[in-house]
This record gives structure tokens, sequence and C-alpha cells, in this order.
């Protein structure tokens, strides 16, 4: 039996396939009529995380920096939109808050439908949306669950979270979060604490934890030298350095590392072992990243699946238990 897959009239390639697979378990069988039948049921999904988070078009920040950081950890990603912004590499324009209720239904679909292994938190707008996660968390009582506590965009004036929204998140949610992950502005607001070295960020987690939070690392991606601070209840407070790498695609940076912590909890990580490799994982996305407009660039998470492209006159076919491909026809 013969197949042609053909992308467009100048690409043919050619296989042949025996008349039944020689192994059943395969789950490649070839019916009467010719078609091909792929059953993939056997796969065993991965750990499924869920990021509720605002929509940023450029796809440098919020849910998609989340999806796709979720993705190079080998998880699957869900998300609930809590906004949609107007903006691009060169900053936030404007922001369109999803009305609470309709935040609600997202929630309530995905957890219904899926099992959650973690959940990370960022841009929520308004005091709303805040309260909408806080009664889900209270609900649902996920395993691991990371606050990025976002409220304003590194570039653009717009608020990513309003005033009653940062309150309600200071006094109630971080009390429900694994950990919370400020950087030096966020960590500054929430405490009333002027941060501006290593011993004012080791005194804002403190304070956090005094506050409330189970867990805090607080960033220091705005020092000289880039240096985290992890601080969790009843524990020693530690210190991560780490290289400075020298350039100006870090949009998203901040959402990527919560991200990345998300999903080495979820992957079975302690704390401290998340938050090393996420810090690692962040460093070597910048180190790889790539500009694509006219501002701040993105960072590279999906640096681990780059591919060089094939030598010319090289196609690989999907091998579902079939024989090899044959060489393309020439035409």
């Amino acid at each position: 039996m013969k197949f042609l897959l053909a992308r467009d009239a100048a690409t043919r390639v050619h296989f042949s396939l025996p008349a039944r697979p020689k192994n059943e378990r395969t789950g490649f069988c070839a019916s009467r009529g010719g078609h091909a039948v792929l059953n993939n049921h056997t796969n065993h999904a991965p750990p499924i995380l869920l990021t509720i988070a605002g929509f940023d078009p450029s796809c440098g920040a919020g849910v998609a920096a989340d999806l796709k950081t979720f993705a190079a950890h080998n998880c699957y990603g869900v998300a609930a939109i809590t906004a949609l912004t107007v903006q691009s590499t060169q900053g936030v324009k404007s922001v369109h808050p999803t009305p609470a209720v309709q935040l609600r239904a997202q929630l309530e679909e995905l957890v219904d439908d899926v099992t959650i292994a973690a959940v990370k938190i960022g841009m929520l707008a308004n005091r709303g949306n805040a309260a909408v996660v806080t009664e889900f968390l209270d609900k649902h009582k996920f395993a691991h669950v990371v606050l990025d506590p976002v409220f304003r965009p590194t570039a653009g004036n717009e608020e990513l979270l309003d005033t009653a929204g940062l309150k309600f998140v200071r006094d109630e949610l971080l009390k429900r979060v694994t950990v919370i992950t400020p950087n030096i502005p966020e960590a500054e607001f929430l405490t009333g604490i002027e941060v501006k070295d290593l011993n004012s960020m080791k005194a804002a987690a403190q304070k956090l934890i005094e506050m409330g939070a189970k867990a805090v690392v607080v960033t220091g991606g705005h020092l000289d030298k880039p240096i985290d601070v992890l601080c969790e209840a009843g524990g020693e407070v530690e210190t991560f350095g780490g290289d400075h790498v020298k350039s100006p695609n870090t949009h998203g940076s901040g959402c990527t590392f919560s991200a990345a912590i998300a999903a080495q909890l979820a992957s079975g990580q302690q704390l401290r072992e998340a938050v090393i490799l996420a810090k690692a994982y962040v460093t070597k996305a910048i180190e790889k990243s790539y500009a694509i407009g006219k501002g701040a660039g993105p960072l590279n998470q999906l640096y681990r699946f780059h591919q060089e492209a094939p030598a010319r006159g090289i196609h690989e076919v999907p091998q579902h238990g079939m024989h090899p491909a044959s060489e393309p026809a020439a035409h």
C-alpha cells in the first residue's frame, strides 16, 4: 500500500506500508478504505498547569509567556484571561479587564474538566478579579500556587491592578498561595519598606512573611548584580546570586520566573530547588533572546527547542509505526 503526502504541487513524499502493522501496540493500522488511523490514547498527560493572567498581544508577557514556559518544562498549560491589553514591545497602552463573572466561569469550566497540578497567578486588573481568584483557591485547595503580584508594567503608565485590588492582594490573597515573587518595586509597595540593597530585600521578604505569606522570593533583577532572596515561614533567609546578562530583551522575565517555579513545583521539586532552577532557566532564556520589534524584546522561553533547519532536499515524516519515508520523488 502506498501513501502520498503533499503540501503543494512541488513537494511530495512517497512511502509504503505493510497490509497490517507488525506490532499491534503501536496503535497504527490501515483500514480497508486506505485511511491511516492513529491511536495515541495510551499516552499519559504531563502535569497540567493553570495560568491566571492577562493577555499581551506581543506574547512576551502574561499568559503567552506562561504557556511557553510550561511547555519548556514538559507541562501542559491552560489559561484563564483576566484582562486584554493593548501593548507591544514598546509598552502597555491600555488595559481592558475581564468581567469577574466571566473570569469565574473560565476557572470553573477548566477545573471541572482537568486536574490542575499547579496554579500561577499574574495580572489581575482589579479587586473583583482578585476576589474571584481568592474564592477559587479557597474552594479547590491546590497543592502549588505561585503569585506574581504585578501592578505596573516596566514600559508604559497603565496600571495592571487597581488600588483596591492591590490592598486585597496584600491583605487576603498572599496568605493563600505557596509562594509570592515580587520584584523590588512590588516588594516596596506591599511592605512600605524602601528596598535599595540586599539587606532591605531581606527585610521586605521577612515583612511579607509576617503579613501572612508562606514563602517569598524577592527578585533583584533591578539591581546591578541580580540577587534573589528566598524566605520561608519558620526558615532562614537565603540569597541566590547570578550573572547579569547584558540584553534589552527582558520583557516578561517576572512572568517567566514565576511560571517556571510553578512548573518545577508541579514536577516534584521542593521550593528551594524550584527557585534555583527557575533562576537558571530565566538567565538562559534572556541570554538566548532576540528583538522582535522596536522596544524591549521577550525572553526566548523555548530556547531548548531550537533546531537547525534540515539540509536542502531532506524531509522528515512522523514515524507512527510506519516504515521510514523514502526520499522525495523528483517532479
